[in-house]
């Protein structure tokens, strides 16, 4: 069997830095891993939609900014097909067989779904196409029969039910579709990045992100402004390290190399965290090292941005031409469907 990926975003806005640690830095890796045969890379228009159905230019526009972040962070054209959701045909009509496939109660109780329900305010008006975004991502996946796709740890319900809708299809009408299976971040400290508030999800609309485009200044700025522990009031106090973003960040992005560079006085950060929980190591100390691990992070991914920013027209060719190589593959699995489907009446 092939090995294929499938993975994307929805543009909602500029990719943040638990999008880089959550999911597209392992992309990239696994893009230049050589071990994969197709890399598909989505990115979610008609998902965005379902709740920005009211503001499409919006969506329009997050588009440029969310291929800008792709390609600042290493994703290859020549090695990832990167595409526009809403420019499969197909997946529209995948969609609409699979949702006889699912009953509405189990839409409803996936847990993603719930939260987002819960988050988006959607308790008494659920736009119908929301709820169904689990069975718009199985055909995401199953049209490009990919093997492999990289989430976060909070879109395994999301994978799982696409899992139970391709065991649904291939029992009913014989294999025919893929069965996925998830990768996740390889470091624990990358499945869910808290915000820099300290809420449990970095998000948008909560305004707790450090944005991959963020200039120096803006990333000073909200690093030096981190929620840490609140019981950690003086130096001598002992500070909790598990629930206090600064470190969660620093577990995530920080290396001996950053020691040596920076803060030569520890050797890692195991070291870091047994003085800062003992006490005598105050939180300003603390968010200066991890400003200066920020800063050599995210200066290259910035500066391959500014660099695509100067010609757009040439980012929506790249997208235009990796759409028109989706639809053709696309347009062979649902053949495949409507095959298995015996609802292929012309052929």
């Amino acid at each position: 069997m092939r090995n294929i990926i499938l993975t994307g975003d929805r543009p909602t806005g500029k990719l943040h830095i638990g999008h880089y640690v959550g999911s597209l830095k392992r992309r990239v890796e696994l893009q230049n891993s050589g071990k994969f045969d197709e890399i598909y890379v989505m990115i979610a228009d008609a998902q965005a939609l379902t709740d920005n159905f009211d503001n499409p230019d919006k969506v329009r526009a997050n588009i440029t900014e969310v291929a800008l972040d792709y390609l600042a962070c290493g994703l290859d054209p020549a090695k990832s097909t990167i595409f526009v959701q809403s420019h499969i045909e197909q997946l529209t009509e995948l969609t609409y067989y699979y949702m006889n496939l699912v009953t509405l109660a189990r839409l409803e109780r996936n847990p993603t779904v719930k939260a987002e329900i819960k988050q988006k305010n959607f308790e008494h008006s659920l736009p119908m196409g929301f709820l169904t975004y689990p069975v718009s991502q199985t055909a995401d996946i199953t049209a490009f029969k990919a093997t492999v796709v990289p989430v976060g740890e909070d879109q395994l319900p999301m994978l799982e039910q696409a899992r139970e809708i391709v065991r649904s299809f291939n029992g009913l009408y014989g294999d025919t579709l893929v069965e996925p299976k998830a990768v996740l971040p390889d470091n624990k400290s990358c499945l869910r990045l808290p915000g820099t508030d300290g809420m449990a999800k970095m998000s948008k609309s909560l305004g707790n992100c450090i944005y991959l485009s963020d200039s120096a200044d803006e990333i000073k700025r909200k690093v030096m402004g981190m929620y840490t522990d609140p019981n950690h009031i003086k130096v001598t106090d002992a500070g909790d390290t598990k629930n206090n973003p600064t470190f969660i960040y620093l577990d995530a992005f920080s290396s001996s190399e950053h020691f040596e560079r920076y803060l030569p006085e520890y050797a890692n950060l195991d070291e870091l965290k047994a003085h800062y929980e003992r006490g005598g190591l105050g939180d300003m100390k603390v968010k200066k090292f991890l400003n200066a691990v920020m800063q050599e992070t995210l200066e290259p991914i910035r500066t391959r941005r500014e660099e695509l920013e100067k010609d757009i027209s040439a980012v929506w060719e790249m997208l235009k031409v990796g759409s028109e190589k989706a639809r053709g593959v696309a347009a062979q699995t649902l053949a495949e469907v409507k095959r298995a489907m015996k609802i292929n009446y012309f052929e």
